[in-house]
């Protein structure tokens, strides 16, 4: 079931990729595993952010800029987020590192009980620039209620992800 599904999404990211629209500044599509730490609820999952260069504001540590997304699962859990990202940019722009805290809705679906319908994410992503438009990355985020539920589980994640600008 795993290789169907990462064959479906894949096939899914192409899409997307081809059907882009020029108004977009960047999407980033990424494939990897959800809960990788939990062996009886890790799951292959699918995640699409979109990345925008408008600040939002400034602070010392950088610019805030916004992020919305959403991922799904194989067992069909589903979380949509919005939030904010610093970009800090190494190597003569070369490399990108990507911090990100995003607020969102969970939905189990077949998947895990994290607890509580409001999760938040924290996630740090790596990129290296493939072209001015176009970069690769990794990125690995923790998904938690905060203990806003009974219980609190989290979901720790890992992907690989293609950012392209338009």
């Amino acid at each position: 079931m795993y290789s169907k599904f990462i064959k479906f999404l894949s096939i899914v990211t192409l899409l997307l990729i081809s059907i882009s629209t020029a108004r977009s500044e960047g999407f980033t599509y990424s494939i990897g595993n959800f809960d990788h730490s939990d062996d009886k609820k890790k799951a292959a999952m699918f995640q699409l952010d979109y990345d925008s260069d408008r600040k939002l504001f400034g602070s010392p540590i950088g610019d805030f800029k916004p992020v919305i997304g959403f991922l799904l699962t194989e067992d069909k859990a589903k979380y949509g987020y919005a939030g904010v990202r610093i970009d800090y940019k190494l190597a003569n722009n070369s490399i990108l590192i990507s911090p990100s805290f995003t607020p969102g809705v969970y939905g189990k679906g077949d998947g895990k009980d994290l607890g509580h319908a409001i999760e938040f994410k924290s996630q740090v992503r790596a990129a290296l620039n493939l072209s001015p438009t176009a970069n690769i990355g990794i990125s690995y985020s923790h998904i938690s209620n905060a203990s806003l539920g009974n219980k609190n589980p989290g979901a720790n994640n890992y992907s690989i992800g293609f950012q392209k600008n338009f």
